[in-house]
C-alpha cells in the first residue's frame, strides 16, 4: 500500500504525534520514513542600498543553530523508528518556503504518503499565519495523513 512516508516535524507536541503515528503506520506496512524539518533563514531586512544586513558571523551563527536544531529533532526521530524496527532517514532545509519543500522532498524521495500535524488554525490566527497543512494538500498530488 504505502512504501515511503514523508513526516514533516517541527519539534512541537503535534509533531510527536505525527512521529508516533508514523513510525506504528510504517512498522505495520513494512514502510521506511523519511523525517523532514524546515528552518527559517534570517529576515530579510530592508536598510541603505549596498548596506549589508547581517555580518558574516551572524548567517554562519544561525546556520550552525539552524542544523543544530534540525539535527537534534531528526536524532530523536531516527532512534524512536530505529527503536520500533523502521527503516529512517532525516532530511532539512533551511527556506521561508515551507511547504514546497515539502512537496519538493516528498516528490524527490519517491514518497508515497505524507504524514503530518496541524495546528488547527481557525479564523484570523489562519487569515494570518496561514495554514500549511492546506497548502501542503493544495499543491501536492501525494495523500496527506492529517494528525490533529
Amino acid at each position: 500500500m504505502y512504501e515511503h512516508l514523508l513526516v514533516p516535524v517541527d519539534g512541537s507536541e503535534l509533531s510527536h504525534k505525527a512521529i508516533e503515528t508514523s513510525i506504528g503506520l510504517a512498522k505495520m506496512l513494512g514502510a521506511r520514513v523519511t523525517g523532514f524539518t524546515v528552518e527559517m533563514p534570517l529576515p530579510i531586512l530592508v536598510g541603505e542600498p549596498g548596506a549589508m544586513a547581517f555580518h558574516a558571523e551572524t548567517i554562519a551563527e544561525h546556520q550552525r543553530r539552524s542544523e543544530e536544531h534540525a539535527r537534534t529533532l531528526l536524532k530523536a526521530f531516527g532512534e524512536r523508528a530505529q527503536a520500533a524496527g523502521v527503516a529512517f532517514d532525516g532530511q532539512f532545509m533551511i527556506t521561508d518556503q515551507v511547504a514546497q519543500a515539502i512537496v519538493d522532498l516528498a516528490q524527490k524521495q519517491s514518497c508515497d504518503l505524507i504524514v503530518m500535524a496541524t495546528h488547527g488554525r481557525h479564523g484570523f490566527d489562519a487569515l494570518i499565519n496561514g495554514s500549511l497543512t492546506k497548502s501542503v494538500l493544495s499543491h501536492s498530488q501525494i495523500p496527506l495523513l492529517v494528525i490533529h
